[in-house]
């Protein structure tokens, strides 16, 4: 008994480490989504100023074609790193992005898209406390996600889109779901 006990400590650290061995192994960038394979949250976004009244962001806007997605605010460091790339994914043509403008005031969005180029066809405001972006259950920007012809959530990337991770992840899956 008293062997037993002696081993149970050292039986406990074994446990503890391997979840920790196995915790460095993952990415914290794969957040998991619930919405994933489901259908965009019901929104009606109102759009930026000097966008015109057409170019909000709806639940029908994102139904037809495949889209991109993206999550930004005009106080979004990281934003400002992803910008030029969403430019040049805009200039190749290679998906439509769409864009929730989150918690932000609408005036330095819009802005904050003259100064640095507008890579998006349309842009929803979301304002304090950003109700939209949680129903995707964003929890910081930028975050993006790839919907499907039928307006169906079919991947989430938390962080700014890069070349590599555009090349190697995100363009095969809207190429795969254009062919559908």
């Amino acid at each position: 008994m008293r062997r037993l006990l002696t081993l149970l400590p050292v039986a406990i650290f074994a446990v503890l480490a391997l979840f920790f061995l196995k915790g460095l192994t993952l990415n914290p960038r794969d957040i998991p989504s619930v919405l994933i394979d489901r259908p965009v949250p019901e929104m009606n976004l109102a759009p930026l100023p000097g966008r015109g009244e057409a170019s909000g962001l709806s639940t029908d806007n994102l139904k037809g074609r495949v889209s991109l997605v993206n999550i930004y605010g005009s106080w979004c460091i990281s934003c400002v790193q992803e910008h030029p790339y969403l430019m040049e994914i805009k200039k190749r043509g290679d998906v439509v992005i769409q864009a929730i403008d989150w918690r932000d005031d609408p005036v330095l969005g819009a802005a904050w898209l003259k100064k640095n180029g507008d890579p998006y066809e349309r842009v929803g405001v979301d304002p304090p406390p950003g109700r939209t972006a949680v129903d995707f259950g964003v929890t910081g920007a930028p975050e993006s996600f790839i919907v499907d012809k039928a307006g169906v959530i079919r991947y989430k990337h938390v962080g700014p889109i890069n070349p590599e991770l555009w090349a190697k992840t995100l363009l095969p899956i809207i190429r795969e779901l254009e062919k559908k």
